[in-house]
């Protein structure tokens, strides 16, 4: 299968906060075909042996961006070669266009991977857990509106797109 067979390959990416662009690595390179399989041997190898010293942070994080908050910070990864429109420094709110997703770093299949922690640097930073604003639940074999809630571990989730008009 090819990126562009991937449904959420290229799709956009918005702001999860507001606040000041710490870090914003672009130009890494994407793997075509998707090859999910090989990937996720890679992607434990990875994950089990990555050393900071011998390796970069994009070999882990692809293209991605940080984003410091006023109560956290967000880190948004695995971004579409390319497709970054903030750099280092940029005040951005809540909302705003940052770029696409893409299949970068150490990714089975086009995806975006994003979590808050509690300092800019992933190295050395806590995950924070992440309220948000609206979701919706598969629950007893329906999708049920969410508001203001943490997921849960197991819980099947997703969101409703939103036009930008």
């Amino acid at each position: 299968m090819h990126l562009s067979d991937c449904y959420c390959y290229g799709k956009p990416i918005y702001a999860p906060i507001s606040g000041t662009v710490v870090e914003a690595l672009d130009g890494y390179p994407e793997r075509d075909p998707v090859q999910p399989i090989r990937y996720v041997s890679l992607a434990f190898k990875n994950a089990w042996f990555f050393d900071a010293k011998k390796q970069s942070i994009q070999d882990v994080a692809g293209n991605f961006i940080i984003i410091q908050g006023e109560e956290a910070c967000a880190v948004l990864v695995h971004m579409k070669k390319d497709s970054i429109r903030v750099k280092k420094g940029d005040e951005i709110k809540s909302g705003d266009l940052v770029g696409n997703i893409g299949h970068s770093g150490n990714s089975t299949a086009p995806h975006l991977h994003f979590h808050l922690m509690d300092g800019p640097d992933p190295f050395t930073a806590k995950g924070v857990p992440c309220c948000f604003k609206e979701y919706e639940l598969f629950e007893n074999g329906i999708w049920v509106n969410i508001n203001n809630r943490i997921p849960k571990n197991k819980d099947r989730i997703r969101f409703k797109m939103q036009s930008k008009l």
